[in-house]
Protein backbone atom coordinates (compact mmCIF):
# COMPACT_ATOMS: atom_id res chain seq x y z
CA UNK A 1 0.00 0.00 0.00
CA UNK A 2 1.43 3.36 -0.99
CA UNK A 3 2.14 5.84 1.74
CA UNK A 4 -0.22 8.79 2.06
CA UNK A 5 0.63 12.33 3.12
CA UNK A 6 -1.63 14.86 4.79
CA UNK A 7 -3.39 15.93 1.58
CA UNK A 8 -4.29 12.30 0.77
CA UNK A 9 -2.01 12.21 -2.26
CA UNK A 10 0.57 9.44 -2.76
CA UNK A 11 3.97 10.29 -1.35
CA UNK A 12 6.17 12.07 -3.89
CA UNK A 13 3.30 13.08 -6.18
CA UNK A 14 3.01 16.67 -7.34
CA UNK A 15 -0.02 18.94 -7.10
CA UNK A 16 -0.74 20.18 -10.61
CA UNK A 17 -1.54 23.88 -10.99
CA UNK A 18 -5.15 24.76 -11.92
CA UNK A 19 -5.91 24.67 -15.61
CA UNK A 20 -6.98 27.86 -17.38
CA UNK A 21 -10.76 28.30 -17.55
CA UNK A 22 -10.78 28.61 -21.32
CA UNK A 23 -14.47 29.44 -21.74
CA UNK A 24 -14.32 32.27 -19.21
CA UNK A 25 -11.06 33.51 -20.75
CA UNK A 26 -12.77 33.63 -24.15
CA UNK A 27 -15.78 35.46 -22.72
CA UNK A 28 -13.59 38.00 -20.89
CA UNK A 29 -11.54 38.66 -24.03
CA UNK A 30 -14.71 39.05 -26.07
CA UNK A 31 -16.18 41.53 -23.58
CA UNK A 32 -12.97 43.54 -23.49
CA UNK A 33 -12.77 43.61 -27.28
CA UNK A 34 -16.46 44.39 -27.64
CA UNK A 35 -16.25 47.13 -25.05
CA UNK A 36 -13.30 48.71 -26.83
CA UNK A 37 -15.17 48.69 -30.12
CA UNK A 38 -18.32 50.16 -28.54
CA UNK A 39 -16.36 52.90 -26.80
CA UNK A 40 -14.71 53.92 -30.07
CA UNK A 41 -17.87 55.93 -30.83
CA UNK A 42 -16.80 58.21 -27.97
CA UNK A 43 -13.29 58.55 -29.35
CA UNK A 44 -10.33 56.24 -29.77
CA UNK A 45 -8.85 57.40 -26.49
CA UNK A 46 -11.74 55.90 -24.52
CA UNK A 47 -11.17 52.54 -26.21
CA UNK A 48 -7.45 52.58 -25.48
CA UNK A 49 -7.98 53.65 -21.87
CA UNK A 50 -10.51 50.86 -21.39
CA UNK A 51 -7.89 48.36 -22.55
CA UNK A 52 -5.24 49.98 -20.34
CA UNK A 53 -7.67 49.46 -17.47
CA UNK A 54 -7.85 45.80 -18.46
CA UNK A 55 -4.07 45.53 -18.38
CA UNK A 56 -4.03 47.19 -14.97
CA UNK A 57 -6.47 44.55 -13.75
CA UNK A 58 -4.28 41.77 -15.11
CA UNK A 59 -1.17 43.29 -13.51
CA UNK A 60 -2.83 43.85 -10.14
CA UNK A 61 -4.25 40.33 -10.00
CA UNK A 62 -1.22 38.39 -11.21
CA UNK A 63 1.17 40.28 -8.92
CA UNK A 64 -1.34 40.45 -6.04
CA UNK A 65 -0.16 44.02 -5.75
CA UNK A 66 -1.68 45.24 -2.52
CA UNK A 67 -1.45 48.59 -0.80
CA UNK A 68 -3.69 47.69 2.14
CA UNK A 69 -1.98 44.37 2.91
CA UNK A 70 1.49 45.85 2.35
CA UNK A 71 0.91 48.53 4.99
CA UNK A 72 -0.57 46.03 7.43
CA UNK A 73 2.34 43.61 6.95
CA UNK A 74 4.76 46.50 7.45
CA UNK A 75 3.28 47.57 10.78
CA UNK A 76 2.38 44.13 12.14
CA UNK A 77 5.21 41.90 10.89
CA UNK A 78 7.88 44.35 9.73
CA UNK A 79 7.52 42.79 6.29
CA UNK A 80 8.94 45.41 3.92
CA UNK A 81 8.65 43.60 0.58
CA UNK A 82 5.40 45.30 -0.40
CA UNK A 83 6.80 48.73 0.42
CA UNK A 84 9.98 48.03 -1.57
CA UNK A 85 7.78 47.23 -4.57
CA UNK A 86 5.85 50.48 -4.11
CA UNK A 87 9.10 52.46 -3.96
CA UNK A 88 10.23 50.86 -7.23
CA UNK A 89 6.85 51.68 -8.77
CA UNK A 90 7.05 55.31 -7.63
CA UNK A 91 10.65 55.68 -8.82
CA UNK A 92 9.86 54.40 -12.32
CA UNK A 93 6.70 56.50 -12.55
CA UNK A 94 8.56 59.63 -11.41
CA UNK A 95 11.18 59.15 -14.13
CA UNK A 96 8.55 58.47 -16.80
CA UNK A 97 6.22 61.30 -15.77
CA UNK A 98 8.85 64.04 -15.56
CA UNK A 99 9.61 64.65 -19.26
CA UNK A 100 5.91 64.47 -20.15
CA UNK A 101 4.87 66.95 -17.46
CA UNK A 102 7.83 69.19 -18.26
CA UNK A 103 6.73 69.33 -21.91
CA UNK A 104 3.16 70.19 -20.89
CA UNK A 105 1.65 68.43 -23.87
CA UNK A 106 1.99 65.23 -25.88
CA UNK A 107 0.88 64.87 -29.50
CA UNK A 108 -0.94 68.20 -29.25
CA UNK A 109 -2.83 67.27 -26.08
CA UNK A 110 -2.33 69.12 -22.82
CA UNK A 111 -1.14 66.97 -19.90
CA UNK A 112 -1.42 67.75 -16.21
CA UNK A 113 -0.17 65.88 -13.17
CA UNK A 114 -2.19 64.85 -10.14
CA UNK A 115 -1.75 67.94 -8.00
CA UNK A 116 -3.82 69.25 -5.09
CA UNK A 117 -3.61 71.74 -2.24
CA UNK A 118 -1.85 70.86 0.99
CA UNK A 119 -4.01 71.32 4.04
CA UNK A 120 -6.07 70.02 6.91
CA UNK A 121 -8.81 68.68 4.65
CA UNK A 122 -6.46 66.41 2.74
CA UNK A 123 -4.72 65.19 5.90
CA UNK A 124 -8.01 64.24 7.57
CA UNK A 125 -9.26 62.54 4.42
CA UNK A 126 -6.09 60.44 4.06
CA UNK A 127 -6.24 59.48 7.75
CA UNK A 128 -9.86 58.33 7.35
CA UNK A 129 -8.90 56.41 4.22
CA UNK A 130 -6.10 54.65 6.08
CA UNK A 131 -8.54 53.42 8.71
CA UNK A 132 -11.14 52.52 6.10
CA UNK A 133 -8.91 50.43 3.87
CA UNK A 134 -7.94 48.22 6.80
CA UNK A 135 -11.56 47.71 7.83
CA UNK A 136 -12.83 47.38 4.26
CA UNK A 137 -10.10 44.91 3.32
CA UNK A 138 -8.89 46.74 0.24
CA UNK A 139 -7.90 50.08 -1.25
CA UNK A 140 -9.25 51.78 -4.37
CA UNK A 141 -7.65 49.52 -6.96
CA UNK A 142 -7.65 46.54 -4.58
CA UNK A 143 -11.42 46.68 -4.32
CA UNK A 144 -11.75 46.50 -8.10
CA UNK A 145 -9.29 43.74 -8.86
CA UNK A 146 -10.46 41.48 -6.02
CA UNK A 147 -14.03 41.80 -7.31
CA UNK A 148 -12.74 40.78 -10.74
CA UNK A 149 -11.02 37.84 -9.04
CA UNK A 150 -14.35 36.59 -7.70
CA UNK A 151 -14.71 38.23 -4.27
CA UNK A 152 -18.38 38.68 -3.41
CA UNK A 153 -17.63 40.34 -0.07
CA UNK A 154 -15.77 43.18 -1.80
CA UNK A 155 -18.96 44.15 -3.61
CA UNK A 156 -20.11 45.52 -0.25
CA UNK A 157 -16.90 47.54 -0.04
CA UNK A 158 -17.42 48.87 -3.56
CA UNK A 159 -21.02 49.89 -2.84
CA UNK A 160 -20.18 51.67 0.41
CA UNK A 161 -17.06 53.22 -1.17
CA UNK A 162 -19.29 54.79 -3.83
CA UNK A 163 -21.80 55.95 -1.21
CA UNK A 164 -19.03 57.45 0.92
CA UNK A 165 -17.52 59.34 -2.02
CA UNK A 166 -20.95 60.71 -3.02
CA UNK A 167 -21.69 61.69 0.58
CA UNK A 168 -18.38 63.58 0.73
CA UNK A 169 -19.23 65.45 -2.47
CA UNK A 170 -22.42 66.74 -0.84
CA UNK A 171 -20.48 68.05 2.17
CA UNK A 172 -17.34 69.23 0.42
CA UNK A 173 -18.14 72.89 1.08
CA UNK A 174 -17.78 72.22 4.82
CA UNK A 175 -14.20 71.01 4.41
CA UNK A 176 -13.08 73.61 1.89
CA UNK A 177 -12.98 76.34 4.57
CA UNK A 178 -10.25 74.55 6.56
CA UNK A 179 -6.69 75.92 6.35
CA UNK A 180 -4.74 74.93 3.25
CA UNK A 181 -2.05 76.25 0.94
CA UNK A 182 -1.81 76.15 -2.83
CA UNK A 183 -0.39 73.03 -4.49
CA UNK A 184 3.37 72.61 -4.22
CA UNK A 185 4.91 70.77 -7.17
CA UNK A 186 8.61 70.02 -6.87
CA UNK A 187 8.98 69.86 -10.63
CA UNK A 188 7.82 73.46 -10.92
CA UNK A 189 9.64 74.86 -7.90
CA UNK A 190 12.95 72.97 -8.23
CA UNK A 191 12.99 72.15 -11.92
CA UNK A 192 12.15 68.68 -13.19
CA UNK A 193 15.70 67.33 -13.05
CA UNK A 194 16.06 68.51 -9.47
CA UNK A 195 12.65 67.18 -8.52
CA UNK A 196 13.38 63.73 -9.93
CA UNK A 197 16.73 63.68 -8.14
CA UNK A 198 15.10 64.71 -4.87
CA UNK A 199 12.43 62.04 -5.05
CA UNK A 200 14.80 59.28 -6.11
CA UNK A 201 17.01 60.22 -3.17
CA UNK A 202 14.03 60.04 -0.82
CA UNK A 203 13.05 56.62 -2.19
CA UNK A 204 16.58 55.31 -1.60
CA UNK A 205 16.65 56.81 1.90
CA UNK A 206 13.28 55.25 2.78
CA UNK A 207 14.39 51.88 1.42
CA UNK A 208 17.57 52.05 3.51
CA UNK A 209 15.67 52.93 6.67
CA UNK A 210 13.21 50.11 6.06
CA UNK A 211 16.06 47.65 5.52
CA UNK A 212 17.66 48.73 8.81
CA UNK A 213 14.34 48.52 10.66
CA UNK A 214 13.62 45.11 9.15
CA UNK A 215 17.04 43.74 10.13
CA UNK A 216 16.51 44.76 13.74
CA UNK A 217 13.66 42.25 13.98
CA UNK A 218 16.12 39.39 13.22
CA UNK A 219 13.27 37.35 11.76
CA UNK A 220 15.04 34.57 9.89
CA UNK A 221 11.93 33.47 8.02
CA UNK A 222 11.28 37.02 6.89
CA UNK A 223 14.91 37.54 5.89
CA UNK A 224 14.75 34.50 3.66
CA UNK A 225 11.56 35.75 1.97
CA UNK A 226 13.25 39.05 1.17
CA UNK A 227 15.15 37.47 -1.73
CA UNK A 228 12.93 39.09 -4.30
CA UNK A 229 12.39 37.86 -7.83
CA UNK A 230 12.14 40.63 -10.41
CA UNK A 231 10.47 38.93 -13.39
CA UNK A 232 8.25 35.86 -13.65
CA UNK A 233 9.14 32.76 -15.60
CA UNK A 234 8.17 33.24 -19.28
CA UNK A 235 5.43 30.62 -18.94
CA UNK A 236 3.87 32.62 -16.09
CA UNK A 237 3.28 35.90 -17.93
CA UNK A 238 -0.19 34.79 -19.02
CA UNK A 239 -1.22 32.54 -16.15
CA UNK A 240 0.71 34.15 -13.28
CA UNK A 241 1.70 34.52 -10.59
CA UNK A 242 4.01 37.50 -11.04
CA UNK A 243 6.61 38.78 -8.58
CA UNK A 244 5.65 42.03 -6.85
CA UNK A 245 8.35 43.89 -8.72
CA UNK A 246 6.90 42.88 -12.09
CA UNK A 247 3.63 44.37 -10.93
CA UNK A 248 5.43 47.54 -9.86
CA UNK A 249 7.00 47.96 -13.29
CA UNK A 250 3.70 47.26 -15.06
CA UNK A 251 1.68 49.67 -12.92
CA UNK A 252 4.18 52.50 -13.36
CA UNK A 253 4.28 52.00 -17.12
CA UNK A 254 0.49 51.78 -17.46
CA UNK A 255 -0.01 54.91 -15.35
CA UNK A 256 2.42 56.72 -17.65
CA UNK A 257 0.45 55.54 -20.69
CA UNK A 258 -2.74 56.77 -19.01
CA UNK A 259 -1.13 60.20 -18.59
CA UNK A 260 -0.16 60.33 -22.25
CA UNK A 261 -3.48 59.11 -23.63
CA UNK A 262 -5.91 60.91 -21.30
CA UNK A 263 -3.85 63.96 -20.38
CA UNK A 264 -3.99 63.11 -16.66
CA UNK A 265 -2.71 60.27 -14.46
CA UNK A 266 -4.68 57.21 -13.36
CA UNK A 267 -7.45 57.89 -10.84
CA UNK A 268 -10.27 55.83 -9.36
CA UNK A 269 -12.38 57.64 -6.74
CA UNK A 270 -13.95 60.14 -9.13
CA UNK A 271 -15.54 57.28 -11.06
CA UNK A 272 -17.06 55.88 -7.85
CA UNK A 273 -18.58 59.25 -6.96
CA UNK A 274 -20.01 59.54 -10.46
CA UNK A 275 -21.60 56.10 -10.30
CA UNK A 276 -23.33 56.93 -7.01
CA UNK A 277 -24.47 60.32 -8.27
CA UNK A 278 -25.85 58.78 -11.46
CA UNK A 279 -27.80 56.19 -9.45
CA UNK A 280 -29.07 58.93 -7.11
CA UNK A 281 -30.57 60.80 -10.09
CA UNK A 282 -32.50 57.67 -11.02
CA UNK A 283 -34.10 57.78 -7.57
CA UNK A 284 -35.06 61.42 -7.95
CA UNK A 285 -32.05 63.32 -6.62
CA UNK A 286 -31.58 66.72 -8.27
CA UNK A 287 -27.91 67.60 -8.93
CA UNK A 288 -28.79 71.31 -8.80
CA UNK A 289 -29.52 70.87 -5.09
CA UNK A 290 -25.79 70.39 -4.46
CA UNK A 291 -23.19 73.18 -4.85
CA UNK A 292 -20.69 70.62 -6.12
CA UNK A 293 -22.87 68.90 -8.72
CA UNK A 294 -24.93 71.90 -9.82
CA UNK A 295 -25.22 72.17 -13.58
CA UNK A 296 -23.55 68.81 -14.29
CA UNK A 297 -25.10 66.59 -16.94
CA UNK A 298 -25.05 62.84 -16.34
CA UNK A 299 -25.89 61.83 -19.89
CA UNK A 300 -23.53 59.02 -20.98
CA UNK A 301 -21.30 59.95 -18.04
CA UNK A 302 -20.23 56.37 -17.34
CA UNK A 303 -18.83 55.83 -20.84
CA UNK A 304 -17.42 59.32 -21.36
CA UNK A 305 -15.60 59.58 -18.03
CA UNK A 306 -12.04 58.24 -18.10
CA UNK A 307 -11.95 56.89 -14.54
CA UNK A 308 -15.28 55.09 -14.95
CA UNK A 309 -14.16 53.38 -18.15
CA UNK A 310 -10.85 52.35 -16.62
CA UNK A 311 -12.49 51.09 -13.41
CA UNK A 312 -14.68 48.73 -15.40
CA UNK A 313 -11.64 47.66 -17.42
CA UNK A 314 -9.75 46.79 -14.22
CA UNK A 315 -12.54 44.47 -13.06
CA UNK A 316 -12.69 42.71 -16.44
CA UNK A 317 -8.89 42.49 -16.67
CA UNK A 318 -8.68 40.91 -13.23
CA UNK A 319 -11.41 38.42 -14.20
CA UNK A 320 -9.42 37.52 -17.31
CA UNK A 321 -6.26 37.04 -15.24
CA UNK A 322 -8.06 34.92 -12.65
CA UNK A 323 -9.58 32.71 -15.35
CA UNK A 324 -6.20 32.39 -17.07
CA UNK A 325 -4.81 31.15 -13.76
CA UNK A 326 -7.76 28.78 -13.35
CA UNK A 327 -8.78 30.48 -10.11
CA UNK A 328 -11.93 32.44 -10.96
CA UNK A 329 -14.48 31.22 -8.43
CA UNK A 330 -16.95 33.08 -6.25
CA UNK A 331 -15.39 33.72 -2.85
CA UNK A 332 -17.26 34.89 0.22
CA UNK A 333 -16.15 35.66 3.74
CA UNK A 334 -19.35 36.64 5.50
CA UNK A 335 -19.70 37.08 9.24
CA UNK A 336 -21.25 39.83 11.31
CA UNK A 337 -17.82 41.30 12.12
CA UNK A 338 -16.76 41.25 8.45
CA UNK A 339 -19.98 42.90 7.28
CA UNK A 340 -19.74 45.64 9.91
CA UNK A 341 -16.06 46.27 9.14
CA UNK A 342 -16.68 46.26 5.39
CA UNK A 343 -19.57 48.73 5.54
CA UNK A 344 -17.76 51.15 7.86
CA UNK A 345 -14.48 50.73 5.98
CA UNK A 346 -16.03 51.35 2.57
CA UNK A 347 -17.80 54.50 3.77
CA UNK A 348 -14.61 55.82 5.36
CA UNK A 349 -12.56 55.09 2.26
CA UNK A 350 -15.02 56.79 -0.06
CA UNK A 351 -15.51 59.82 2.17
CA UNK A 352 -11.82 60.12 3.01
CA UNK A 353 -10.61 59.71 -0.57
CA UNK A 354 -12.95 62.36 -1.90
CA UNK A 355 -11.98 65.05 0.59
CA UNK A 356 -8.29 64.06 0.30
CA UNK A 357 -8.35 64.65 -3.48
CA UNK A 358 -7.95 60.97 -4.20
CA UNK A 359 -7.22 57.50 -2.89
CA UNK A 360 -4.02 55.46 -2.87
CA UNK A 361 -3.94 55.68 -6.67
CA UNK A 362 -4.72 59.28 -7.60
CA UNK A 363 -3.46 61.03 -4.45
CA UNK A 364 -0.54 58.79 -3.44
CA UNK A 365 0.71 56.99 -6.56
CA UNK A 366 -0.15 59.59 -9.19
CA UNK A 367 0.43 62.50 -6.80
CA UNK A 368 3.98 61.51 -5.90
CA UNK A 369 4.75 60.54 -9.52
CA UNK A 370 3.68 64.11 -10.40
CA UNK A 371 6.09 65.41 -7.69
CA UNK A 372 3.19 66.97 -5.78
CA UNK A 373 3.77 67.49 -2.06
CA UNK A 374 0.20 66.48 -1.25
CA UNK A 375 1.02 62.89 -2.29
CA UNK A 376 3.72 62.69 0.38
CA UNK A 377 1.42 64.19 3.02
CA UNK A 378 -1.28 61.73 1.96
CA UNK A 379 0.81 58.60 2.59
CA UNK A 380 2.05 59.84 6.00
CA UNK A 381 -1.52 60.47 7.18
CA UNK A 382 -2.81 57.25 5.59
CA UNK A 383 -0.15 55.22 7.44
CA UNK A 384 -1.22 56.83 10.71
CA UNK A 385 -4.78 55.83 9.89
CA UNK A 386 -3.59 52.33 9.02
CA UNK A 387 -2.23 51.92 12.53
CA UNK A 388 -5.62 52.87 13.97
CA UNK A 389 -7.41 50.62 11.49
CA UNK A 390 -5.29 47.62 12.52
CA UNK A 391 -6.33 48.17 16.13
CA UNK A 392 -9.98 48.29 15.10
CA UNK A 393 -9.49 45.04 13.20
CA UNK A 394 -8.22 43.44 16.40
CA UNK A 395 -11.26 44.68 18.31
CA UNK A 396 -13.50 43.05 15.69
CA UNK A 397 -11.46 39.82 15.90
CA UNK A 398 -10.32 40.10 12.27
CA UNK A 399 -7.03 38.48 11.33
CA UNK A 400 -4.11 40.86 10.96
Amino acid sequence: MSSVVGNNLPSGSKILPPRPQKLIVAIALAVLAGGAVALSSYGWRQSVLFLIGGLLGVSLYHSAFGFTSAYRKLLVNRDVQGIYAQLVMLAIATILFAPVLAAGSVFGQKVEGAIAPVGVQGAIGAFLFGIGMQLGGGCGCGTLYTIGGGSITMLITLFTFCVGAFWASLTRHIWSVLPQISPIVFGESLGWVGAVGLQLGLFILIAGLLWWWNQRSRNQLQTKSNKAQILPHPTEFLSGPWPLFTGAIALATLNWLTLIISGEPWRITWGFALWAAKIATIFGWNPDSSPFWEGMSFSDIVVTDVSSVMNVGIILGAALAAASAGKLVAKTQISLAVVIATIIGGLMMGYGAFIAFGCNVSAFFSGIASTSLHGWIWIICALLGTGVGIRFRSLLKLVN
